[in-house]
This record gives C-alpha cells, sequence and structure tokens, in this order.
C-alpha cells in the first residue's frame, strides 16, 4: 500500500469513527454503519481523498459471511418448505419494480439500456459491466446502483424504529465471543470462493465454510459487542467511499434520481412483502428485508446487527442475486439487439453461450 493511500485510509477510518460516535450520542439507529457511511459520504462529497482499500473491505465481509452463516442451525430444515411461495413472490416482486424503476430512469434521460441496467435490484459488478457492453453509460449505471444500496441502508432502519417505537433498529444483545478461530480460515477460504468463481465470494464463501461448521453443530462464530461495532465501522466506512471524485453538481442530480427510483421499488417490494407476511406469517420487518433492493452484503449486514431473520433475509437476497445474474445475458441480448449501438455487437457475443453448450 501506498503512503497515499494508506493516509486516505486512516482519514476514511478517523472520519467514520467520528461519525458512529456522533451518531451513537444521538442514539440512532446502526450507529457504527450509519454513521461512518453517511460521514465518508459527505467527505467524499466535498472532494476529500477517503479510501478503503478492495481487499480490506473483503476482510470485513468476510466476517460478515462467518457471522451470517453461523446463524444456520439444524432446527432450520423445519422452515424450507414454507420458502418456496416466498421465492416466488421475491422473483415476480423483483421483476415488477425494476420495470417501474427502469420507467423512471427513461423519464429521467437515461437510454433504454441505462435505465434497466441501473434499475436492477442486485449483481451491481454484472449489471455495470453487462450494460456497458450493450452500449449503455457505466457511469449513471455504477453511480444509481451504488446510491440505491447507500439509500436502502439509510431508509430501513429508521423505518423500523419509527414503526416498532424505536425497538426494532436496535442492535440485538450481545453474546460471549465463541470460535473466534473460525476468523483464521478467511485467509483460506475468500481465495478458495473466487477460484471457484463465486459471486460475491468474499461474503459466500465464508458464509457456506460457517453454514457447513454450524448446521452440523459443530462449530458456531459470535462476536463480541466491540467486534460487531468494529466490522460495521469498517464496511459503512467503504461504503460511504464510493462517490470519491463527483461533482458536486452531478452527484445531486443522481441523488435524487435513484432517491425515488429506489422510493418506487421498494413500494412495489413492500406489496409484495406484505402479500408474504399475510400468506405465510413472516413478520413484516423480515419480510421487507428479505425483498428490500440493497446488495446482498449490505442486507445481511442489516439483518444480523438488528437481528431480523439473517438466514430468512440472506437465503432471498442470494436467490435474487443469482436470479439477477442468469437472466441479466439473456436481457443483455435482447437489449442489444431492440436498441442497437456501436457496442451491441460486443454485448451479443458477451452474452452469447459458450460453442460448446449451445
Amino acid at each position: 500500500m501506498s503512503h497515499a493511500s494508506l493516509k486516505a485510509l486512516l482519514r476514511a477510518l478517523a472520519i467514520g469513527a467520528l461519525g458512529g460516535l456522533l451518531f451513537a450520542l444521538l442514539n440512532l439507529p446502526l450507529p457504527w454503519m450509519l454513521g461512518p457511511l453517511v460521514a465518508n459520504l459527505l467527505a467524499s462529497g466535498r472532494g476529500i481523498d477517503v479510501r478503503v482499500p478492495e481487499g480490506l473491505r473483503e476482510a470485513f465481509l468476510g466476517v460478515m459471511g462467518l457471522v451470517l452463516g453461523s446463524q444456520v442451525t439444524p432446527q432450520l430444515a423445519e422452515r424450507l418448505l414454507d420458502w418456496p411461495l416466498s421465492a416466488a413472490l421475491l422473483l415476480i416482486g423483483v421483476a415488477a419494480s425494476t420495470a417501474v424503476a427502469a420507467a423512471w430512469y427513461r423519464r429521467c434521460g437515461f437510454d433504454p439500456v441505462s435505465a434497466w441496467f441501473a434499475a436492477a435490484p442486485g449483481a451491481m459488478p454484472t449489471m455495470i459491466l453487462l450494460g456497458e457492453k450493450c452500449g449503455g453509460d457505466p457511469q449513471r449505471v455504477a453511480v444509481a446502483q451504488s446510491l440505491r444500496i447507500v439509500l436502502v441502508i439509510l431508509l430501513l432502519p429508521p423505518l423500523f424504529w419509527a414503526f416498532e417505537g424505536g425497538t426494532a433498529a436496535q442492535a440485538a444483545e450481545s453474546q460471549p465471543a465463541t470460535h473466534l478461530w473460525m476468523l483464521l480460515a478467511l485467509p483460506l477460504v475468500i481465495p478458495l470462493g473466487n477460484w471457484l468463481r463465486l459471486p460475491s465470494a468474499s461474503l459466500l464463501a465464508p458464509l457456506a465454510f460457517a453454514a457447513l461448521l454450524s448446521g452440523s453443530d459443530l462449530a458456531s462464530l459470535q462476536l463480541p459487542e466491540w467486534g460487531m461495532n468494529v466490522m460495521l465501522w469498517g464496511l459503512g466506512s467503504a461504503i460511504g467511499c464510493k462517490f470519491r471524485g463527483l461533482s458536486r453538481r452531478r452527484f445531486g442530480k443522481y441523488l435524487w434520481q435513484a432517491a425515488l427510483a429506489t422510493l418506487l421499488a421498494l413500494l412495489v417490494l413492500g406489496v409484495f412483502a406484505e402479500v408474504i407476511h399475510r400468506l405465510l406469517g413472516v413478520p413484516r420487518d423480515v419480510a421487507l428485508l428479505a425483498l428490500a433492493p440493497g446488495g446482498i452484503g449490505e442486507m445481511a449486514i442489516l439483518a444480523v446487527a438488528l437481528d431480523i431473520d439473517p438466514v430468512f433475509v440472506a437465503f432471498h437476497h442470494i436467490l435474487r442475486m443469482v436470479a439477477l445474474m442468469v437472466v441479466a445475458p439473456f436481457w443483455a441480448r435482447y437489449l442489444a439487439r431492440r436498441y442497437p449501438t456501436p457496442g451491441a455487437d460486443t454485448a451479443r457475443r458477451a452474452a452469447a453461450p459458450p460453442p460448446g453448450k449451445r
């Protein structure tokens, strides 16, 4: 790491710590995630050089994956029969919310390709890559996708807090630390996930490793309260640093566009969450968080930190991400044919299956 990168990292963590302390003093929900996120978002918007290296962000996500996987218990199988219906409603809701958000982005002047890939609720790297190959605007797609994640994280905890009388957004009670040795497996598990080409390998590979151990009743990681806060501090700071280098005027324009698109998506998915609540008896906050159009890592963080049925939430977000990654290449091919651009031929080649799998 260069001297400049180290200074940018220390600056980001220091600003994040100040934000976390302020949010904690104000008794706001999720102070050690939302505080660093907002503080670094404001700092990066003012042109301050704040950065969290990708390797460090992946390490924090790996710890989150271990914590989330440790929520799996042998008794979990008893609930699996209830999930196919909620999974089907999730997929229908994702299609409906994407169409509504894409229609809004079209009204904002986005070209059709950029509008659809900006509106897709998840699998952000894939959406940016395919959107660019189809001739879309990669910056518009990237900023819209990033803002969607940030806005969902900022909106949901206060909503839970308001509707549940200030209790739902508080972190779960701290438990004694157990099986901390599982952290030593991260340098092996994350590279293995990358080698296997898992999507979001830094989160899903540790999650699968911990789920295997916890589901077999062999080991289950529990972090102390300060350990959870350190992890949230690092992840919140990393998310807030994403907008470095974007002019204030352009950022403001993209922000209100993404804010309305996110609210529209939340309203549509909220309807499907209410259906899941009424049909399956799943609590409203659990159903809404399971369908919320945020990133899988960020929604997993909220589920664990707020103690909102993390396994149910993670299952549905993994399903959403896999479904989007399966459908996206075919949708890219359709868009490339309907809205031909100089990059359309590249998109067709990228979306086409390998010669041996036709």
